[in-house]
């Protein structure tokens, strides 16, 4: 141990004080929300990888950081791309948010911060929350949402799809279409 001069203790006790007071910020509590950074078993920065499904490539995933939880089966995905392709190899669409958590186990992917879909075709949603399951392949959302393409504009509460957004099921839905219009449901059916 180093012998502290008796002219110093004051100020060390002080830096003491401080750093321990740093250290108890107010609002931030340990563990809090699905992943902490310092419990990853991994950790990859500017990760790409590329998922296959049956040896068929279905997607490109890109992360600026990747933290990797094995007991939970879980990534936590930060600046997140995601690519999708068809059987065929052609992309179909392309997701990005600002985090996402997969579960391996599950099959989910949950998005979460500016996402925004964009299909091959030109059509765009964006949502502050989207689900997408790889198993059912479908996406929902339980967040106000907007959908724009070439002769439609339009949004709701949330709504289910399937990935290719061409069976969707919209609560409160609004917006306009060129041309004929867009028929909707009446109430009952």
């Amino acid at each position: 141990m180093i012998p502290v001069p008796p002219w110093r203790l004051p100020l060390c006790q002080a830096a003491m004080l401080w750093f321990a007071v740093g250290c108890t910020e107010t609002g931030v509590t340990p563990g809090e929300g699905p992943a902490r950074a310092d419990s990853a078993d991994q950790i990859m920065v500017r990760m790409s990888t590329r998922l296959t499904e049956q040896g068929v490539l279905r997607s490109f995933v890109e992360a600026d950081t990747a933290y990797l939880y094995q007991a939970r089966q879980v990534t936590d995905l930060r600046g997140l791309r995601i690519r999708f392709l068809d059987a065929q190899g052609t992309q179909k669409s392309t997701l990005t948010a600002r985090r996402g958590i997969y579960n391996s186990a599950s099959g989910k992917l949950d998005a979460r911060g500016e996402v925004v879909v964009e299909t091959a075709d030109g059509r765009r949603l964006k949502t502050e929350h989207l689900i997408y399951d790889r198993l059912s392949n479908r996406v929902q959302s339980d967040s106000a949402f907007t959908y724009e393409s070439g002769t439609e504009i339009g949004g709701g509460k949330s709504f289910t799809s399937d990935i290719d957004f061409r069976n969707l099921e919209i609560i409160g839905p609004k917006g306009f279409q060129k041309g004929k219009g867009i028929l909707l449901p009446r109430p009952g059916q």
